[in-house]
């Protein structure tokens, strides 16, 4: 009978490794590179900060969220003058969330909002970024939605209902100054 149950374990075990939905599907998490995907993508973003390079950091955003933020040029310049010394660390807090629509098998649409503290001589600074990688229905959604830059210390603030932050807010948004 023992027999019998390992055997029944074994096999049940090997099929839900072998399915579909867990390597492709709604069990994405196994081989989900989200935050490695994020990570490199904060790396250009600290970069495109760094030499002050406008382009890089539009070419990041979705084509919606430059079209529809209230004066994307106004708000990439006061960010790079909102971001004070030479960035020389950066950090994620390990935070990631994703929500991803699935049809057929295959991922049509995935969100992923990642969390980084900078590091500047001067300052020490919060981001949330929410970037769409994938949205097969809309691809003027791929991109950046949201860039979210605070001062680290007022991170909390960013989370705290009693703030008004709207984190629904399309393309750069610096709440607190």
């Amino acid at each position: 009978m023992m027999k019998k149950i390992t055997i029944v374990v074994i096999f049940t075990t090997a099929m839900c490794l072998l399915n579909s939905c867990i390597f492709g599907g709604a069990g994405m998490a196994i081989f989900d590179d989200s935050d490695r995907k994020a990570d490199a993508r904060m790396e250009q973003v600290v970069e495109a900060i760094k030499t002050h390079n406008k382009e890089a950091l539009e070419a990041m955003f979705s084509e919606k969220a430059v079209n529809e933020s209230d004066d994307f040029d106004s708000s990439l310049n006061h960010l790079l003058e909102f971001v004070r010394g030479e960035i020389d660390s950066w950090e994620s807090t390990g935070s990631y969330s994703g929500s991803e629509k699935i049809e057929s098998g295959h991922v049509v649409k995935k969100e992923v909002s990642s969390f980084y503290y900078v590091n500047t001589g001067e300052q020490r600074y919060f981001f949330l970024l929410k970037d769409y990688p994938i949205d097969v229905a809309c691809p003027e959604n791929i991109g950046f939605s949201l860039m979210l830059v605070v001062k680290a210390e007022d991170r909390e603030k960013v989370f705290d209902l009693n703030q008004n932050v709207d984190l629904s807010h399309i393309g750069i948004y610096i709440p607190f100054e």
